[in-house]
């Protein structure tokens, strides 16, 4: 019954609209699931064949894509000042690392940033404040948003063609499967930035 109402939910387009949301949101506040959501709608394709794979990576980075456009442009008309959030001790650390890291490369960066959820706002907040050019940000952000998408639906449909026959498990190892790199990829990148200040110290 529950794998019945679960392949009846994604025979319709909602899955898609609810994906679009929920990455469009994740890119200007980082506790909303938008990995989460590309993941699992992956192993729902795998599994289910509803919603398409290559609508599931479309979607994603569309949404990606529209989302961090938008950071940047929030960033480019009010600056990285005007709420108090942007005041604190450790998101002004992160404006400033942004700020640097995009001056030294920015298409690096942002490509990067597109995996870090905190990171990502950030980097698109400062590219937007800095006056980073428009063109060459929004060319650099399609690229990340695709290969964002991509990633986070092949995840899910990895999993999901091992269990054709269990979509909710196959659901619920993808998520899982997404926490766990998610958490990798937090701790590689606090590693990096720990042993790059120390060696400028």
């Amino acid at each position: 019954m529950p794998a019945e109402l679960l392949t009846s939910i994604t025979d319709g387009p909602w899955i898609l609209v609810v994906v679009f949301g929920l990455v469009l949101v994740d890119s200007l506040l980082v506790v909303v699931p938008g990995e989460l959501a590309v993941t699992a709608a992956g192993a729902l394709s795998a599994a289910t064949g509803s919603p398409p794979l290559l609508a599931v990576i479309v979607v994603a980075a569309l949404a990606a894509f529209c989302g961090d456009a938008l950071c940047y442009l929030i960033g480019r008309r009010i600056g990285l000042r005007r709420w108090r959030w942007m005041r604190a001790v450790r998101v002004r650390r992160a404006f400033d690392w942004a700020g640097r890291r995009l001056a030294a490369g920015t298409a690096t960066v942002v490509f990067t940033a597109r995996f870090i959820p905190f990171a990502r706002l950030a980097v698109n907040l400062t590219a937007g404040a800095t006056r980073v050019p428009a063109p060459r940000y929004l060319s650099f952000t399609a690229v990340a948003a695709s290969a964002w998408a991509t990633y986070q639906t092949v995840i899910g449909a990895a999993i999901g063609a091992v269990l054709p026959d269990a979509p909710i498990a196959a659901i619920v190892l993808s998520v899982a499967a997404a926490i766990g790199i998610g958490a990798l990829i937090d701790v590689v990148a606090a590693r990096i930035t720990r042993r790059r200040a120390q060696n400028r110290a």
